[in-house]
C-alpha cells in the first residue's frame, strides 16, 4: 500500500480535525530526522534531482519524515535519526490542507514515489552540525562585557538613577 492510500484510509483523529493515523510499515517506512538535517538534506536531494517520496514536517515537534521502502534497518545505525516501521503511527494532515500549527508534506504524497533511502543517508551524511557555528546563548539583560569591535571600548554596566549614599 503507498503512502496516498494508506492516507485515504486512514482514521481521523476525533479531537483533531483534518489529522489522519496513519499504521506504518505496510510498504514504506519512515526515517524521523530532526528538522534542521532533514530540511538540508531535502534540499540537497531536490538540487540533484532525485526522486523524493512524500515527506512530512511536524512543526511541534521539529521533525521530518521521510517514507521510504521497507527492509532497510541497518542503514540508519550511524546517524542521529529513527527508522519508523511495523508497529509504528504517524499523525498526518490532510495533504491538501494545510494546518499552520502542526505542519504539513513538504513532498506530497501523490504517487506511489518513495525516497532511495542510500540517497537520503548520503544526503543527511553531508549535515555535520560540528561545522554551524551558534551563538552563545546569553539572557536577554545581561550586561555586555565584552566590546562589539576591536575599536569600541567595553562596555560598561549601568548605572542606577538613584544617588548612593
Amino acid at each position: 500500500m503507498h503512502v496516498r492510500e494508506a492516507l485515504r484510509g486512514a482514521p481521523f483523529i476525533d479531537d483533531l480535525p483534518g489529522l489522519h493515523l496513519l499504521a506504518v510499515g505496510e510498504g514504506w517506512d519512515l526515517v524521523r530526522v530532526p528538522a534542521e538535517a532533514g530540511f538540508l538534506a531535502l534540499a540537497w536531494l531536490r538540487t540533484t534531482g532525485e526522486d523524493i517520496g512524500p515527506v512530512l514536517y511536524d512543526r511541534p515537534s521539529a521533525r521530518l519524515y521521510f517514507a521510504i521502502p521497507t527492509s532497510t534497518d541497518d542503514t540508519w545505525r550511524d546517524l542521529p535519526v529513527r527508522l519508523l516501521t511495523r508497529g509504528s503511527w504517524l499523525v498526518a494532515p490532510n495533504p491538501y490542507r494545510a494546518h499552520e500549527y502542526f505542519g504539513g508534506w513538504c513532498e506530497l504524497p501523490d504517487d506511489n514515489t518513495l525516497t532511495d533511502p542510500e540517497k537520503l543517508r548520503h544526503a543527511l551524511h553531508r549535515y555535520d552540525p560540528a561545522m554551524e557555528e551558534r551563538p552563545l546563548w546569553r539572557p536577554s539583560n545581561a550586561p555586555a562585557l565584552t566590546p562589539t569591535s576591536a575599536a569600541s571600548p567595553p562596555a560598561s554596566p549601568r548605572q542606577s538613577a538613584l544617588q548612593r549614599s
